[in-house]
């Protein structure tokens, strides 16, 4: 069955929001604080490893009600209900959309036009385990007999980003081979990429779902050619033993020289930007092991339990997704920034960018007509302290109102305690600056304290700080594949609540061809 199709703004709830934005629109926080002691613990969430704090946030306990009441006259729990079973949501496309499916740790049968999938996800992730093993231990060895030694990934978007992102997210947990990634069709990228290996010990994974990309197969012709140089002593049927594809069509593959059975399957159930806990995250598997892969995905089962199965109050991804759109819609931010405090997730924010911006840049709704209202955001950010050096001043002082989600952890890795006290004092401390900002008074002061008395006329403009700015603090215990997981699908639910209320259709992503067609006739002429 499709998803409902409700113009969010003809709802009772929608015109609520309306009327409450403009009694609360100028109230500063500060007084919101002031006026309930209580308001931080009132807007606490928690999951066994998560802790959102959404105290500093522009809203009250009515914004809150009025946003659940958005999302129950916009029939998300119908929608999640058809989001897991497999329904046909993406019509565009007329495709399922079942990511979730390939973290599912229950034994019940998920049906796609009849057809039972787990047995096959089951299957695959084996294969998987069987042979991220076989090239970890060095029983698979390349063309001359020797062990692995460094893998590529070749491929683009979800094909790359995903697959990338969590690798050099769990770098704390790689095993002794060298990952690297080629997407971007610049040849000096691929060139820079391969300049310094060894064909008799890299692994070449080609990622692509058609395997007629143009940036990946691009790329993998290059290598091809590079691998089957004369210098290197190789011969076409050596592909066989350093070149591994991740695809659907099996002829092409088979055409490039890959042997069959080191083909792995894709399903058109799966968006690209959702595709890491499939095959697709193969490159995964072979940097932290496979166990390491399938806590992964376990982590992100969990949150998908959560999102299923909690009340919408209390659900994290509806929340966030709620919270959202109460700023894009009624304040008008346009923008969000994402900071993780560890340098681990510094592609995080670039992997939200699609995730995000791909799925719900869209301005027909699903009835085919132009909405009249604005969908999406701008994602963007980067990572801890380093932002306090860079954009912060903007989401301070500057004339926008940009949303913050800060992504903490508990517990550092390596155990520096003198470093991790330092980062988390700056965690804390810059939601705390965003929300309460500094008056003209504390400035006055601040400067008598020390000796800028003489200067005190001609900064004290420069240094208020109005305060009121919205942020969301994210706090986990510790950065691990499981947690990891969780936190990835928090994302691509809170993307999929959003789209649900904008009623457009969130999966697929004819934005992305134009180009590449006017490319492609460019490249003819």
């Amino acid at each position: 069955m499709p998803l409902k199709n409700i113009n969010p703004t003809t709802t009772k709830s929608w015109k609520r929001l309306e009327d409450h934005f403009e009694q609360i629109k100028d109230v500063h926080m500060k007084t919101l604080f002031q006026q309930d002691k209580e308001r931080k613990k009132k807007f606490i969430l928690t999951t066994e490893e998560f802790t959102l704090d959404l105290s500093k946030n522009r809203i009250t306990e009515e914004t809150l009600q009025y946003l659940l009441e958005l999302a129950n006259e916009s029939e998300l729990k119908d929608a999640i209900t058809k989001y897991f079973n497999g329904d046909i949501i993406n019509q565009t496309e007329n495709r399922a959309v079942l990511h979730t499916a390939l973290r599912n740790q229950n034994s019940n049968k998920i049906l796609v036009n009849g057809q039972d999938v787990m047995s096959e996800i089951q299957e695959t992730l084996k294969k998987i385990k069987s042979f991220s093993k076989s090239v970890i231990t060095g029983e698979f060895k390349g063309y001359t007999g020797k062990a692995i030694t460094d893998v590529v990934n070749i491929g683009i978007g979800g094909s790359d980003l995903g697959p990338r992102m969590v690798v050099e997210s769990l770098q704390y947990y790689k095993n002794h081979l060298n990952t690297h990634f080629v997407s971007n069709i610049d040849g000096d990228h691929v060139a820079e990429t391969i300049k310094n290996l060894n064909p008799e010990t890299t692994l070449f994974v080609i990622v692509s779902k058609t395997f007629t990309t143009q940036e990946t197969l691009t790329n993998a012709e290059t290598i091809k050619k590079w691998f089957l140089s004369q210098d290197f002593g190789t011969k076409e049927s050596d592909i066989q033993h350093n070149f591994i594809a991740v695809s659907t069509n099996l002829e092409k593959v088979l055409d490039f020289g890959i042997a069959k059975e080191n083909i792995f399957t894709m399903w058109n159930w799966v968006g690209g930007r959702y595709s890491l806990w499939s095959a697709v995250g193969l490159s995964i598997s072979l940097a932290v092991g496979f166990d390491n892969f399938n806590s992964l995905l376990k982590g992100a089962f969990a949150m998908d339990e959560h999102f299923r199965k909690t009340s919408f109050d209390k659900n994290l991804p509806v929340v966030l997704a709620l919270l959202s759109i109460w700023y894009n819609n009624f304040f008008d931010t346009e923008s969000e920034v994402v900071i993780p405090y560890t340098q681990y997730l510094e592609k995080f924010a670039p992997f939200l960018q699609q995730l995000s911006m791909e799925s719900n840049g869209k301005s027909t709704d699903r009835n085919g007509k132009k909405v009249t209202y604005q969908t999406g955001n701008i994602i963007w950010g980067n990572t801890g302290t380093n932002v306090q050096h860079a954009f912060m001043q903007l989401v301070h002082q500057g004339t926008k109102i940009i949303p913050v989600d800060f992504i903490g952890f508990e517990e550092s890795l390596h155990g520096n305690q003198d470093h991790h006290h330092k980062l988390m004092a700056n965690f804390f401390a810059q939601a705390e600056a965003l929300y309460a900002g500094k008056t003209i008074e504390e400035v006055h002061l601040d400067m008598k304290f020390h000796g800028d008395s003489k200067k005190i006329n001609k900064l004290l403009p420069f240094k208020i700080f109005e305060g009121n700015r919205p942020s969301n603090s994210v706090l986990i215990k510790k950065l691990s594949p499981y947690n990891l997981g969780s936190l990835i699908a928090l994302y691509e639910h809170k993307t999929f609540v959003q789209g649900v209320v904008w009623n457009i259709y969130s999966f697929d992503q004819f934005g992305v061809e134009l180009g590449k067609e006017l490319a492609q006739k460019l490249l003819v002429k």
